[in-house]
């Protein structure tokens, strides 16, 4: 997967690609351009955005060149925001139509002309909703400049949402806090106000360094400034490159407000991800430069229900399908057939045992046995859709790391192209399990002969007709 920053002049991007072992290789690219690229959060120019996403995934390696789904991570001024606070009144199957009634009073445009996703944020006795919306011409745009590369977005993710996943762990879910988040750059700070709910104002937060100014100073007028606004700070958050020098403790009493130093924060929240990392000779990850692909990357593996082409509100925790068949330790149907093979081989050598053998000199009459004609094969109906079409969901029940993408890689060479990965809610599968919607019920036999190499027989069950996918695929031990 590339993760692909756009911002103003400024394109970064980063690369990973899943190895046998489960980790991530990865590389990295980043450039500042004299010209904009994105312009009020729209796309300044179709085609010299096309080029610059070009050099970009040149620049990156062949690696980067090949993959073709890119997450596009846009500025927060591309979006429309709404924050609510739910009632708890509010029935989950009502919760679309309650955001989207709010977000009609609040957006400049209707919500019903532009792409949507939702956040949803719980705390002791409270669920904040964190409503983006993107205006369809202006999405339409960033994704012809890529198509325009043969580049397709599979996801995109608001860059304060990457932001927020790089200190979500840190919060208290008994403690309410106000956090700045700023990226310090040469001369310059910008960043966003958020809370323990997620973004608390959309509009960005830039602070200009002027001659021999300190940065320190120009924070602490920032944060007397929300004091004012009765919004004080609990803590500053630092990332950029310059942030690497910055003193915790110094820092801290110079700006009034508690520091995290994004440094810090990493290894020791998100060091299970950090390490899935693995740069070309031995090099360290250059997070304090890549935080935003770096939190991206974070939130599209822990928040999979987030969709812009979905829409809506989710009201499940998680988008894994419900399992309706208990699990065993050892299959029931491979037992039963065990059991059973076992009490005919007993019958039959009772059977035999009790047989007397004719005397050597008598004549054996030998007949000649008339073949049993084979029935003729049922022709298998011509399936209504093509391997294309299905919207496939490939959930590791197995535990193996990395399983599901390799199995996706499987399902890409033979054809499929809407496919998903994930895990399954628990990884004690034994046996693989194919769950295909009743309207599409010969993808079975398809998907299945397609994986014949791999598994064999996996266990039928049927999915809910109202399930995103077509067919989910849950990995299970028996997988080769």
């Amino acid at each position: 997967m590339v993760y692909l920053y756009l911002n103003k002049n400024v394109i970064k991007l980063i690369y990973l690609k899943k190895t046998l072992l489960g980790q991530q290789e990865t590389s990295f690219f980043e450039k500042t351009y004299e010209a904009d690229l994105v312009v009020n959060g729209s796309v300044a120019n179709v085609d010299l955005l096309a080029s610059a996403i070009k050099e970009a995934f040149t620049s990156g390696g062949e690696k980067a060149v090949a993959d073709r789904d890119v997450s596009l991570i846009l500025p927060q001024e591309s979006f429309y925001f709404l924050r609510t606070l739910v009632p708890v009144d509010v029935a989950p199957t009502a919760m679309t139509s309650f955001v989207f009634d709010k977000a009609r009073a609040a957006f400049p445009v209707s919500p019903d002309d532009c792409y949507t996703a939702s956040f949803v944020r719980e705390t002791t006795g409270e669920k904040v909703i964190n409503f983006f919306g993107i205006n369809r011409e202006t999405l339409d745009a960033f994704r012809q400049a890529l198509s325009l590369i043969d580049l397709k977005v599979h996801s995109v993710v608001p860059e304060t949402l990457a932001y927020f996943k790089l200190f979500e762990k840190t919060l208290r879910a008994e403690k309410k806090e106000n956090i700045l988040y700023l990226t310090l750059e040469d001369g310059t700070m910008s960043g966003y106000l958020f809370d323990s709910y997620g973004l608390l104002e959309d509009k960005k937060i830039e602070l200009v360094k002027t001659g021999e100014e300190k940065i320190e100073t120009l924070i602490k007028a920032k944060v007397d400034e929300l004091a004012e606004k009765n919004i004080k700070l609990n803590r500053l958050i630092l990332s950029g490159e310059p942030s690497d020098k910055v003193r915790q403790d110094t820092f801290t009493k110079a700006v009034s407000v508690w520091t995290n130093p994004l440094k810090r924060i990493v290894p020791t929240f998100y060091d299970e991800y950090l390490k899935l990392l693995v740069v070309e000779s031995k090099k360290t990850f250059p997070i304090l430069t890549f935080d935003v692909c770096f939190g991206a990357f974070i939130f599209g593996s822990e928040n999979r229900e987030f969709s812009f082409f979905r829409g809506g509100v989710p009201t499940k925790k998680s988008s894994r399908p419900a399992l309706t068949l208990p699990k065993f330790g050892l299959p029931k149907r491979e037992l039963l057939l065990f059991v059973a093979s076992f009490a005919l081989s007993f019958l039959l050598f009772l059977a035999f045992s009790k047989i007397k053998l004719p005397n050597l000199g008598e004549v054996l009459t030998v007949k000649t046995a008339t073949p049993t004609p084979r029935p003729s094969a049922t022709p298998t109906p011509t399936p209504s859709f093509a391997k294309e079409d299905l919207k496939i969901q490939v959930l590791n029940g197995g535990g193996v790391a990395g399983k599901a993408t390799d199995v996706k890689e499987i399902l890409t060479d033979k054809g499929y192209l809407d496919i998903i990965t994930g895990n399954a809610d628990n990884f004690d599968y034994e046996k693989t399990e194919l769950q295909v919607k009743k309207s599409k019920s010969q993808a079975y036999s398809m998907v299945a002969a397609d994986l014949k190499d791999y598994i064999t027989s996996p266990t039928q069950t049927t999915l809910a007709e109202d399930e995103t996918a077509d067919v989910v695929l849950i990995i299970g031990a028996d997988f080769k």
